[in-house]
């Protein structure tokens, strides 16, 4: 946690020296060069406060209430308006000023320094912040608003705002002294900034400043836009990644194993009872770090079932952590639906708040742990594949551990990804949506109209959808198409209220063949029910193809992953 409030002061002061803090640097330049010397310190103290407030708790509150999900981008875009109007008519911020120092006596009192009215602005422009920063503490602090709130998240939301604070203090006192040599126009600088917010207020109302933001996102090196990917990319590290796995017939030790922490429900075991690696001491523990809905994750299985089978008996216990990409993947009934639908006998525990994940440092689904029977990490793998290699190191570390593994290799005719896919995986929600011929992907309800036309994997929305963080419900009319290069195309959906609804599926125009449907196709169309990865496809070879969706109202989609 220590690691991740760093991290969060970090990107705060990243975020404020990004083009998204456009929409507050008016503000901070005007609360600069007007007030006291201290008015720009209560506005940053009232920053941090009202944008920690904004984020942890008015995230929970619109969420539990249902209300709209761009409800604090429309709030900012009034308040930039009306902050802009005040500065813009200088009765209007006279008036304000003077009601300030009503609120605020203790301030005027002490002379006009200003702190107290600077924290009135502080706080108001906390929520003005919120839709600059909001989507990507969001992502930090919660896997949805669905959890609960503690005091680890919350330290991570403070630590954040004190980062962009920090940035927005030091902009603050430059203002101030550039603008002490200008002062006889401090009152023409005032209104110029006024027009600038009301300009802003008004771009961002037409959604000029996502369109902005994707434009950058699009053309930045993707150091700036993905730098986890950039890293994996880098010889060095691919090398260094490469090498734990290469490594591994030898045995390193990588150090103690995390303790399993932050758990939710348990499956699987006597009484769904937790376990402990300390309990599990002089056996030899397998973590596979997975979630339901990952197709990657579910082409593993039948590889962990078969070790389970064979080696339980002589010191094997398999731990699957089930860390959920989705909100819905928290839900214990769900997770227990997957685990019988798919024959799991290995105990499973929840960490939907990814306190093991992070314990771990994981970073992918799924990933395999191997720890020895004195707790220790011996071994790891990301990803699907080398599967002998992982049996063997099992076998190796059984037999370290004084256990009789048996002469034998288990041999599993496991689902395999094509070599073939050309098109990565594709998010349907505003948090991570790419390729969108009809883009930029924003909150809210919005009308698309879907282009004759795709490129190589862009996707593109037809008729009305309800865009949020991570999905994408269905309205009206509502249809998805996407140009894709694999054999198989499977889409994680779910149905509102779990009432079944139907997901036509067409394949280069027509509607699908029985010999190109998935094994959720049936007659041409999809019936969702619960909240899982549905298989659309499956040809018998990869090619290149167009996949078109039509909707009834209430499917909600999450993600396309491709085999």
């Amino acid at each position: 946690m220590a690691a991740l409030i760093v991290f969060a002061f970090l990107a705060g002061a990243g975020t404020a020296l990004s083009p998204c803090v456009l929409p507050v640097l008016p503000v901070v330049l005007s609360a600069g060069v007007t007030g006291g010397r201290r008015r720009p310190l209560g506005v940053v103290a009232g920053l941090v406060l009202s944008f920690t407030f904004t984020i942890v708790a008015l995230v929970y509150v619109i969420d539990a209430l249902g209300l709209p999900d761009d409800l604090l981008r429309n709030i900012a875009i009034v308040a930039l308006f009306g902050f802009g109007l005040t500065l813009l008519v200088p009765p209007l911020a006279a008036r304000l000023e003077a009601w300030l120092s009503r609120i605020v006596p203790q301030a005027h009192n002490r002379g006009g320094d200003g702190f107290g009215s600077g924290l009135l602005v502080g706080l108001s422009l906390g929520v003005v912040y919120a839709p600059c920063a909001g989507p990507i503490l969001a992502g930090v602090i919660t896997v949805s608003a669905s959890q609960s709130l503690t005091a680890g998240r919350l330290g991570v939301a403070l630590a954040y705002a004190l980062g962009s604070a920090v940035v927005l203090y030091f902009l603050m006192l430059g203002g101030r002294r550039l603008t002490s040599r200008i002062g006889r126009h401090s009152g023409q600088l005032q209104m110029a900034m006024g027009a600038l917010m009301v300009l802003v207020a008004v771009l961002m109302l037409g959604n000029y400043d996502t369109r902005f933001q994707t434009a950058i996102a699009n053309d930045l090196p993707a150091v700036l836009v993905n730098p986890t990917k950039e890293l994996e990319d880098r010889g060095d590290v691919r090398s260094q990644l490469s090498g734990l796995r290469e490594d591994a017939a030898d045995n390193p030790i990588y150090g103690p194993a995390p303790e399993l922490v932050g758990t939710q429900d348990w499956f699987n075991t006597p009484g769904d009872e937790p376990l402990s690696l300390r309990d599990l001491r002089g056996r030899v523990v397998l973590l596979d770090f997975w979630t339901y809905t990952c197709i990657n994750c579910i082409r593993t299985l039948p590889y962990l079932k078969a070790w389970d089978e064979a080696y339980r008996d002589k010191g094997l216990t398999i731990i699957g952590v089930h860390t959920p990409e989705f909100p819905f993947e928290k839900d214990s009934d769900n997770v227990a639906a997957a685990i019988e639908q798919n024959g799991l006998r290995y105990p499973i525990v929840q960490d939907n708040d990814y306190a093991t994940w992070s314990a771990y440092g994981n970073q992918y689904w799924p990933t395999k742990y191997l720890i020895d029977a004195r707790g220790r990490v011996r071994y790891a793998h990301f990803g699907e594949g080398e599967y002998d290699e992982t049996e063997k190191v099992i076998r190796e570390l059984l037999a370290e551990a004084g256990r009789r593994p048996g002469s034998k290799m288990t041999h599993v005719a496991g689902e395999q990804a094509s070599a073939q896919v050309t098109t990565p995986e594709s998010y349907l929600g505003a948090g991570r949506a790419l390729r969108f011929a009809n883009g930029p992907i924003v909150l809210g309800t919005h009308r698309y109209q879907a282009p004759p036309r795709l490129g190589p994997s862009e996707l593109a929305y037809g008729g009305t959808w309800r865009i949020r963080q991570d999905s994408a419900e269905a309205g009206s009319g509502a249809t998805l198409d996407l140009d894709f290069g694999a054999r198989k195309v499977f889409l994680v959906l779910g149905s509102q209220g779990d009432v079944p609804r139907r997901v036509r599926v067409l394949l280069d125009g027509k509607p699908i063949a029985a010999g190109a449907a998935g094994r959720d196709v049936h007659s041409g169309a999809a019936t969702v029910t619960g909240q899982r990865l549905y298989r659309l496809v499956e040809l018998p070879r990869a090619g290149h193809h167009r996949l078109s969706l039509e909707f009834t109202p209430g499917v909600s989609g999450y993600a396309f992953t491709f085999g």
